[in-house]
């Protein structure tokens, strides 16, 4: 299981799952702030039984200021892919007042099987991702859109 939070910065775009919305600030972070690929990133890794995404890619470390979080999910899977591990799906919330997402889920799917299918069992299916956006409803930081969270559960074979 794999999760991350991250509030709203100043200055767009977001980043989530590879997608860029438009119109919407970013999500303060020393990355792009794609929580979406930092969640999935630390949903591979615990399994792997791989350090966490902050000690690999440790915000102390300038290489990875405003770093494509996608590009560090790529490592991620190739890191859990040398240890014998495959992937077989991947299941993702992503916890959002604003903006609205229901436009973009295609987009950030597709991203998401196009890094983590190089991980996919040789002789086996695709990687299966689903993703579903749900509101705070007004409840919390998330519900007063003060930012993002997204949880993201992956199974993992060997």
């Amino acid at each position: 299981m794999g999760f991350d939070v991250h509030p709203f910065g100043d200055a767009p775009p977001l980043v989530l799952g590879g997608v860029t919305i438009d119109g919407s600030p970013a999500l303060a972070g020393h990355s792009d702030g794609d929580a979406v690929a930092h969640a999935v990133s630390d949903a591979l890794l615990g399994p792997a039984e791989l350090p966490d995404l902050g000690t690999l890619f440790p915000a102390s470390d300038e290489r990875y200021r405003g770093a494509d979080s996608m590009q560090l999910l790529a490592e991620v899977v190739q890191k859990m892919q040398a240890k014998g591990w495959w992937i077989e799906n991947v299941d993702i919330v992503i916890a959002a007042e604003q903006p609205k997402l229901a436009d973009h889920m295609d987009a950030m799917r597709a991203n998401l099987i196009a890094v983590l299918s190089k991980a996919r069992e040789p002789m086996g299916h695709g990687v299966g991702v689903g993703i579903r956006p749900k509101r705070g409803e007004g409840l919390g930081a998330i519900g007063r859109a003060e930012g993002i969270a997204v949880w993201a559960v992956a199974l993992l074979t060997r």
